[in-house]
Order: structure tokens, then sequence, then C-alpha cells
């Protein structure tokens, strides 16, 4: 959950990543990075077209889309935590029927007391959907999802 800094034990039939980067430093930053944030901007400034223009809300379902080689991909998920604290910012969904993976994704902001830095961490819990074709694309997809991840983290800056 987004609320928790550090990850508690998983499921191992799921795919785990955890990957950070710094995408500002002090109070100015993180004033512009947290609505960006939580109004889905780490996904649309990544090529995602999300239909929810209000910001994340626990409950909510919607579709995330994705254009890959001429082809629209329809992603349904559905929120499943929001935080907003004066140190730490972020969402998580989970994949709902019908989207090319089965898991969860969240997005999280949070200040380093020490150098002030700003830490966008995106961490993933992913295993192959129950249906085709998505399940056979699998291997596919985890290199899409390599790819995102490094979009996600210049995505806020």
């Amino acid at each position: 959950m987004p609320e928790s800094p550090v990850w508690g034990p998983t499921d191992p039939a799921y795919r785990r990543s955890e990957v950070s980067a710094v995408v500002g430093r002090g109070d100015a930053d993180w004033r512009r990075l947290v609505p960006d944030l939580l109004r889905w901007r780490v996904k649309t400034r990544s090529g995602f077209a999300v239909d929810a223009p209000e910001p994340v809300t626990a409950g909510r379902r919607l579709r995330i889309r994705a254009r890959v080689l001429g082809v629209t991909v329809v992603e349904p998920v559905e929120v499943v935590g929001v935080v907003d604290r004066p140190d730490r910012a972020g969402f998580a969904y989970r994949t709902l029927p019908g989207h090319p993976v089965d898991g969860e994704e969240a997005f999280l902001l949070h200040r380093n007391p020490a150098t002030g830095d700003i830490v966008l961490t995106v961490r993933s819990l992913t295993r192959p959907a129950p249906q085709q074709p998505w399940r056979a694309l699998h291997p596919l997809l985890r290199i899409a999802q390599r790819v995102a991840r490094r979009r996600y983290l210049g995505a806020l800056r």
C-alpha cells in the first residue's frame, strides 16, 4: 500500500519490482509534484491515457489506455489506496479482469529529510494474466513494463 515505506511479504507467484529516482528538491517542488502525481500525470506524461480528470480516489474503477504499434490496449484498474501526507504522497491500483497482467502498481513520492530530495518510487507486483492473448504475450509485456518504469521515473521532472 502507498502509506507503507517498506514492502511487506508478497506472494512468490508475483514478480516484484521497485525503482526510484530523485525528481525534485524542497517545498516548491513538493507543492508542484504532489498534485501532478495525484492527478495521474505520472501515467499521462508516460504515454498513457487515463479516463479520470479528477484526482485519484480509493475505490475508483477506470480504464487506462496505451497505444502500442497502432493498437490501443485497454487496462482496467481499481485504485486501492491513496496517501497524501506532508512527507509522503501516492497511490496504488490493482488490475481488473481484461488487463494485460495480473497484479498491482504503486506510485509514491517521499521526502528525504536528510537531503531534502523528493524521490519517486514505482512499485509493482505482476504475474501473467489468466486470459489469452495476454498470457502468451507475458514475456513481451515484461519488456514493455521496464520501458514504462523508465518513463514513469522521468515523467514528473
